[in-house]
């Protein structure tokens, strides 16, 4: 496997609105120090779709939540906008979190008693702002679920509520979009939905996104894919490969025993 440096020194934080320094985590459990991360030193683009695939503790998710700002790594930096969340303190890594990182659950994590346009405005609600109609309406509709703004969660699709979820992610106008398996609770109807919304905000938006997936052809929506394997980066190729030539790199990853 061939190890890939992304990084792009001359970039400004406005073309890549999240890079990641030689990021390195660590985990005690009893006697034994579990390395998560080991320098990962990465550059997520504006208007560029990421997914980032793995063996399971390979450490996916870890770089998700530490480039998120949900968890500290234990050492190296994390850049979102050209701030360094090393530097921030916890309210302060919060005002960020809000303002500037969206984040898509693959639970969708919305709340159950509020209906969808409640559910979109929650966050910015939450921060003392009070959302207009027509800026919730137009979140709704930007993922195509203007007509189901009072309805429950209970009376959605799960597909439904994902778009939900990423509706409000997005209200915010965040810096990036960050989506943890976005489709792993989904049918492939609803799958394919949801990966062609997050395409299509990165397309027509020039956001920049970056999903934790396990599936291939999910995988295969993204303009490159990142392979890690026992917390370092491997591997590196183009979405355009396909989901089979994605599956069989995936396949091919040696782990560490």
């Amino acid at each position: 496997m061939t190890t890939t440096n992304t990084t792009t020194p001359h970039g400004t934080s406005a073309s890549f609105p999240v890079r990641l320094r030689s990021l390195t985590k660590h985990y005690s459990t009893g006697d034994r120090v579990v390395t998560a991360l080991d320098d990962v030193t990465l550059d997520f683009a504006a208007g560029t779709m990421t997914a980032v695939m793995g063996p399971s503790g390979s450490g996916k998710s870890t770089l998700l939540h530490c480039a998120a700002g949900i968890d500290r790594p234990s050492a190296g930096e994390v850049l979102i906008d050209g701030t360094d969340l090393d530097g921030l303190d916890e309210d302060a890594l919060t005002v960020l979190r809000r303002d500037r990182i969206g984040f898509v659950f693959q639970a969708f994590n919305l709340v159950s008693a509020l209906t969808a346009a409640q559910n979109v405005e929650l966050p910015l609600r939450l921060a003392g702002s009070r959302p207009s109609a027509d800026e919730v309406h137009s979140a709704l509709a930007a993922v195509g679920l203007a007509d189901r703004h009072g309805h429950r969660p209970g009376e959605l699709s799960g597909g439904q509520q994902q778009r939900v979820a990423i509706a409000r992610a997005m209200i915010a106008r965040p810096a990036v979009l960050f989506a943890d398996e976005p489709t792993g609770a989904l049918d492939s109807t609803a799958s394919r939905v949801v990966l062609r919304l997050l395409r299509d905000l990165v397309d027509r938006r020039g956001q920049a996104v970056v999903m934790v997936t396990h599936d291939p052809a999910a995988a295969a929506y993204a303009d490159r894919v990142l392979l890690l394997a026992d917390g370092r980066l491997v591997d590196e190729l183009p979405g355009a490969e396909g989901a089979e030539a994605i599956a069989a790199r995936t396949a091919a990853l040696v782990v560490r025993p």
